[in-house]
């Protein structure tokens, strides 16, 4: 049955899929589509991606849930941030998409980096300078590729093109902007200074919009293809972890989210444009809000990686387990997780992994054991800078892939030595789009009713002085191995 004109429609354009997401007025979920797609890894340090097949993924997620719930009352869309592309002056792409993974610009991430200038942009636009940021990647264009550089009209990101396929318009969200090293949170505009980093005015970004504002004129083309009316009202909305904390309800004070897919990320609202002190951490913008957090690389990938590796007879899930049943601190074996780099909290590409400790009684369950570990003492360090920067954690409400193994949550529990609140929902990004959405069209935001009541972990207190020690030796691991990482890459 079609539910024409009293729906809302969710997008959100992930690094590995789009989602589209049909939600009612009251929060109940009509309709999931998901269309999934590739990234290309040309060499080691390169990851990209085909914008138009991103654009196809949004079309037919549109497409299918219009064909079946007929016209939305609006559409708005989440976004995993740090992309970028050169498109020339018919909009067209001269470039592949360069997502947030993709290390070619670290020659010019380690010439900003420590810097008096770089730590003004970071004060500023309150992103970590690193080669995931936009900034770098263009600035990496212009050294590298000038003739490319020249020819470029706009450097756009995946939504900037998405909107423009559109709607005929290139349109950037200040949510959006403010991931990109070259927005200022304070004044909410562009950074000059970060712009001459770049070697680019405003007039070669995206029009910058609220994540509210209501934008219309579907080209012809776009409204035959997917079956909506021209004047359908499209809301920019924001970027795919900050409407994670929108859609998860956790915008209130103190109130922390903790999530690891593929990657992971701690994070929390605040209601002032914070930077961290020592760089540690994100800022970015949500609304009259600001997130700040930290996100690490190496979530539940290196695990898998790790498990199809060193012990292919075992189903993934199951070697979770049995690491889970070895003591805590895996009998004296320590990791640095870092086999993809690190971004929060230290901002190092040039990291590696690293297992301390090792001795002939280890068997591969405790190296995996060692790895969740390692993985969680990351993510409690940013925990610890969020709450140097931001203030205390009061509630951590925990969601991702990672959660279908209470062992693995309970882990966190006692390594954090604070309760973990399991949400049994995994759209929140999308869901926090349809807020927005909802809020743009003046109706109030409702309470969530995919979000059934939290499981909660309490934390062992009896192993508080275990891990208290081993998290003590952990943050020694880096900061000792660091020089030698450089001189291995430098080989």
């Amino acid at each position: 049955m079609k539910t024409e004109g009293t729906y809302y429609l969710g997008i959100d354009m992930g690094t590995s899929s789009t989602k589209g997401l049909a939600v009612d007025g009251h929060g109940s979920v009509l309709q999931v589509e998901q269309v999934h797609y590739t990234i290309e890894h040309p060499s080691p340090d390169q990851s990209e991606q085909q914008p138009d097949q991103i654009a196809e993924a949004v079309l037919q997620c549109l497409t299918s849930i219009v064909r079946q719930q007929g016209p939305p009352a609006a559409i708005s869309f989440s976004n995993a941030m740090h992309s970028i592309m050169a498109v020339d002056a018919a909009g067209q792409p001269l470039s592949p998409l360069l997502i947030w993974a993709d290390n070619r610009s670290l020659p010019v991430a380690e010439r900003l980096k420590n810097t008096e200038a770089g730590r003004r942009i970071y004060a500023k636009t309150g992103t970590p300078i690193h080669p995931m940021s936009p900034l770098c990647k263009i600035a990496w264009w212009k050294d590298t590729e000038p003739a490319l550089f020249a020819k470029t009209a706009l450097f756009v990101g995946i939504k900037e093109y998405v909107l423009y396929r559109l709607l005929g318009k290139f349109y950037i969200d200040d949510a959006t902007a403010s991931a990109t090293g070259m927005f200022n949170i304070h004044t909410h505009s562009w950074s000059k200074e970060a712009l001459a980093v770049a070697g680019i005015g405003p007039e070669r970004l995206a029009e910058v919009v609220r994540s509210t504002d209501i934008l219309r004129g579907l080209t012809p083309a776009a409204a035959l293809r997917t079956g909506l009316p021209e004047n359908t009202p499209i809301v920019p909305g924001g970027s795919d972890g900050c409407l994670a904390q929108l859609g998860s309800d956790a915008m209130d004070e103190g109130h922390a989210t903790l999530t690891i897919g593929t990657s992971g990320a701690v994070r929390m609202a605040t209601t002032r444009p914070q930077v961290d002190a020592e760089e540690r951490l994100f800022t970015y913008i949500l609304q009259e809000q600001y997130i700040s957090g930290g996100a690490i690389n190496n979530g539940g990938v290196i695990l898998q990686w790790y498990a199809k590796q060193f012990l292919p007879a075992l189903p993934f899930a199951q070697a979770l387990e049995q690491a889970l049943a070895l003591p805590p601190g895996a009998d004296q074996l320590l990791c640095l997780p870092f086999l993809l780099g690190e971004r929060a909290p230290m901002w190092d590409s040039l990291a590696r992994g690293a297992f301390v400790g090792v001795q002939p009684g280890h068997t591969p369950l405790h190296f995996l054991r060692a790895l969740m570990e390692g993985m969680a003492y990351d993510l409690l360090e940013v925990a610890l800078a969020l709450q140097d920067t931001v203030g205390p954690i009061k509630k951590i409400s925990v969601s991702g892939g990672f959660t279908a193994s209470p062992g693995w949550i309970q882990l966190l529990a006692n390594i954090f030595q604070l309760p973990m609140h399991l949400q049994q929902q995994s759209d929140a990004s999308t869901l926090g789009a349809i807020r927005l959405a909802m809020e743009a069209l003046g109706q109030a935001r409702p309470h969530n009713a995919t979000i059934d009541a939290d499981q909660v972990f309490a934390p062992d207190a009896a192993q508080a002085v275990v891990y208290g020690k081993y998290f003590a030796l952990y943050r020694q691991l880096y900061g000792r191995l660091k020089s030698v990482f450089e001189a291995l890459h430098a080989i």
